[in-house]
């Protein structure tokens, strides 16, 4: 008898890091042409292929790929006053994406990791803000 083979992680469902760096390209190519985020976006990053690949460690990691990203992600959003209107922008333009260019299985994993990432974010900014008195 043989032992199941375990599922395959989402990372590998969606077809790996070339998959996932080509929904990071055309998604971040409408962030940056977005009237809400657009703005705070292109004023924070002057290398968008070195932050494309860093976002792509990111969700390799998150999504059960090589976890290659070892920056502190929380902590560089602090900074950047969003507000709810930026988050839901944002969720906005990744749920459309993932919509498109993902099986609907697998598009609803990736949203669902990425709502769940941005409650944890809203939550920490607030936390930080009410330490600092804002």
């Amino acid at each position: 008898m043989t032992a199941p083979t375990p599922a395959s992680s989402l990372y590998d469902r969606i077809g790996g890091r070339p998959a996932l760096l080509e929904l990071l390209r055309y998604f971040y190519a409408d962030v940056r042409q977005h009237t809400e985020i657009g703005p705070i976006f292109n004023a924070h990053i002057q290398d968008w292929p070195a932050h494309l690949e860093k976002i792509a460690d990111f969700w390799s990691g998150v999504t059960g790929g090589p976890a290659r990203y070892g920056g502190g992600m929380p902590m560089k959003h602090f900074p950047l006053g969003l507000e709810e209107r930026h988050f839901e922008a944002w969720l906005g333009l990744w749920r459309r994406h993932c919509s498109i260019r993902l099986a609907p299985t697998e598009a609803a994993e990736l949203i669902a990791m990425a709502e769940t990432i941005g409650q944890r974010l809203r939550a920490m900014i607030a936390l930080d803000a009410a330490n600092r008195g804002v």
